[in-house]
């Protein structure tokens, strides 16, 4: 019966790391940067990403290009990506 629930578990791991992908141009592969001032997603954990995310989308927080891009996203697909970026190592 386990069985059943793995292709549903490798679709959320995928679902998320498939969105992520959009975050790697700033942030780094896996939420990991190199040589920049973008702060590291990897190993965020999901609750506080998903605050400074409803920030930025409230315009509590401002920022450049964040604002827009987290209004692209649903609430579920924004859980996805704080979920991938939470299992990913710090670095």
């Amino acid at each position: 019966m386990v069985a059943f629930g793995l292709p549903a578990l490798a679709q959320d791991i995928n679902t998320g790391r498939n969105l992520a992908a959009t975050c790697a141009s700033c942030h780094g592969t896996q939420g990991r940067p190199r040589g920049t001032v973008m702060p590291p997603l990897a190993g965020m954990k999901s609750g506080v990403m998903l605050e400074l995310l409803a920030d930025y989308r409230s315009g509590r927080q401002p920022g450049t290009v964040m604002p827009q891009i987290v209004k692209g996203y649903s609430e579920a697909q924004l859980r996805a990506i704080a979920a991938y970026f939470e299992a990913q190592a710090r670095p």
